[in-house]
């Protein structure tokens, strides 16, 4: 993990690159790719930093070109977001957040899970705000039966690209204390760490997903004994991959945690205000009706001002 400066260093070379598994074998004739790409604590940062370190990074426009420009490369896409999409510019705070649902739906996002920032209006804000999506927001510890958001949210949706079946599930940070109780009224938090392994569990052995994804809005990692995306990893058996948000931290690549069964788990996170795409690539080769995982690959792509 780099600090956010050494990681802006690196910008010259246009993206941060790891091979996670080695890239010894070509990719063959009935190889299926799955491209996934990610971003985490947004922030409501619409146009790119204009002065800082930051200077010249991010801006959605700038975000949609680089988006655009995969999905004209790649035939199996998939565009996640691990929330705390809302807070941070005047836009919010004039908007209330239908600028930043109206942009990341013309650029296609397919799902989002909720950050803790996304409830600084309140439920009433959320909901107001949520017509101007058209991609689902996936939370699977968060009870919202006794609010206003009753029914408004799922706990995982499943994804098929090319006979590879993708599922996704969200989680969340635990509200109380990080949120004023009056903007989250009656929302019930659930472990995390047993919804993860239900969901993952039912999405991977019941649904036969080849690959699951956990968006979670935990936090990389802590000192103290706070739950993490470091702990669901290695307390977990049927996740593949964890896209983080939360701690705006700043991985220079994908970090291998091994589970319960010693299997290894990826999870990455990508600072914060959009300054750059999380790209991880998989590779599935298909033999007949069998569908093996042959290799990934990470990449982090930096957004910047190019005029």
């Amino acid at each position: 993990m780099k600090s956010r400066r050494d990681f802006l260093k690196k910008s010259s070379l246009g993206l941060v690159g790891v091979t996670l598994m080695p890239n010894t074998i070509l990719a063959q004739k009935n190889d299926i790719k799955i491209t996934i790409l990610h971003t985490n604590d947004t922030h409501s940062q619409i146009h790119p930093f204009k002065s800082g370190i930051y200077k010249d990074y991010g801006g959605m426009a700038e975000r949609a070109g680089v988006i655009n420009k995969i999905r004209q490369e790649e035939k199996n896409v998939l565009l996640l977001d691990a929330g705390d999409i809302f807070q941070g510019t005047p836009y919010f705070n004039f908007f209330g957040g239908e600028l930043e649902f109206k942009l990341m739906s013309e650029m296609k996002y397919d799902a989002a899970t909720i950050g803790n920032h996304d409830l600084d209006n309140g439920l009433n804000g959320l909901l107001k705000q949520l017509k101007h999506t058209n991609f689902p927001f996936l939370i699977a510890n968060y009870d919202f039966s006794k609010t206003i958001l009753k029914d408004k949210f799922q706990p995982f949706k499943i994804f098929v690209k090319e006979d590879i079946k993708i599922g996704v599930f969200g989680i969340g940070v635990e509200l109380k204390g990080l949120v004023p109780q009056e903007l989250y009224g009656k929302t019930l938090y659930q472990d995390p760490i047993e919804k993860s392994n239900y969901y993952a569990k039912y999405l991977k052995q019941n649904k036969k997903c080849d690959l699951v994804i956990c968006l979670s809005h935990l936090g990389f990692k802590y000192k103290s004994d706070k739950i993490s995306d470091i702990v669901v990893a290695a307390k977990s058996r049927y996740i593949d991959l964890i896209i983080g948000g939360h701690t705006h931290t700043f991985l220079d690549k994908p970090v291998e945690i091994l589970n319960l069964d010693k299997k290894p788990v990826l999870i990455n996170q990508v600072g914060w205000g959009g300054i750059n795409i999380g790209r991880i690539d998989y590779h599935f080769r298909q033999n007949h009706q069998n569908k093996s995982l042959k290799k990934v690959f990470g990449n982090a792509i930096f957004v910047k001002k190019t005029f």
